[in-house]
């Protein structure tokens, strides 16, 4: 990779961050009430899965981790932190698994990712609150994790191809 093309990718992987820190905000500001403590739609994860099928595994957890912790510190708290984090950690290894099978397209990765996102949640508070019953919760919690994931796994899609698009075009006319 020439030091052209690493600018390129360092100033892309820049934006979409910035891009998952304002999707983070946004979704903080939307009232979204399913009758479960900690269910939302999931409006950064959109960012992840492009991440994850422009870059790579390791671009996306970059991405995923600077987020969680920059939003926890700035909005949030050590739980919010705790639960992104396990919900982030085992939604990418699951989603990496799904891409890297060639079996799922970035719809149904993104599906496993929010399965997957409400399962390390579950996990966390479940040793949080030192009670196996809070595993009662996720049954709607996947319910929600797979409409919010066809739903996310759309919105990828599209900015994906522009972004790909994107990329492309800076390739060519050199920067």
């Amino acid at each position: 990779m020439t030091s052209e093309q690493k600018t390129r990718k360092i100033a892309f992987m820049g934006l979409l961050t910035a891009a998952a820190l304002i999707l983070s905000y946004v979704e903080s500001l939307i009232p979204f009430f399913g009758g479960i403590p900690g269910m939302k739609l999931g409006l950064p994860n959109a960012t992840i899965v492009c991440v994850l099928f422009l870059f790579g595994w390791k671009e996306a957890l970059l991405v995923n981790l600077v987020r969680i912790f920059a939003v926890g510190f700035l909005f949030g708290n050590a739980f919010s932190i705790a639960f992104s984090t396990a919900g982030a950690l085992l939604s990418l290894l699951a989603m990496a698994w799904a891409k890297r099978s060639g079996q799922f397209g970035m719809v149904g990765v993104s599906v496993i990712g929010g399965l997957t996102h409400n399962a390390g949640q579950i996990l966390v508070a479940m040793a949080v609150v030192e009670n196996v019953r809070v595993a009662y919760y996720f049954f709607p919690l996947a319910i929600s994790g797979v409409i919010t994931g066809l739903v996310i796994g759309v919105i990828s899609g599209e900015i994906g191809k522009r972004l790909k698009a994107a990329l492309e075009a800076s390739g060519k006319r050199g920067g």
